[in-house]
């Protein structure tokens, strides 16, 4: 009967690459839900023979996750070739707060 490779994973690193793993496959998960794009996580396990008829095994942990997309920004040029914030072409409107008049609200009786 074989073990299962989980309990070979708890053994790598004493555990830590299992952790590893665990946070790696939490990372491109959100990232897959953010973006809606496809991401991975590999696993790869080298093992060789090591003295007195042991196994040195070791166990990287790899990530791909999807890119965001850039946040733009939509800025004006100016003749210059500088850029602004607000259309250089646009007309400025004089605008200015008006005041607001306090009003009562009375509630109405129902009637029958």
């Amino acid at each position: 009967m074989s073990r299962s490779i989980i309990d070979t994973l708890r053994h790598i690193a004493g555990g830590v690459f299992i952790d590893e793993a665990s946070d790696a496959l939490a990372e491109v998960v959100r990232a897959v839900d953010a973006t809606g794009k496809a991401g991975s996580v590999t696993l790869k396990i080298d093992i060789r023979r090591a003295t007195a008829g042991a196994m040195a095994v070791r166990g990287t942990c790899s990530v791909k996750k999807p890119s965001e997309p850039a946040i733009e920004a939509l800025l004006f040029p100016t003749p210059d070739g500088n850029l602004l914030t607000e259309d250089p072409n646009q007309k400025k409107l004089d605008l200015r707060p008006v005041g607001v008049e306090k009003v009562e609200i009375k509630p109405v009786e129902a009637t029958a």
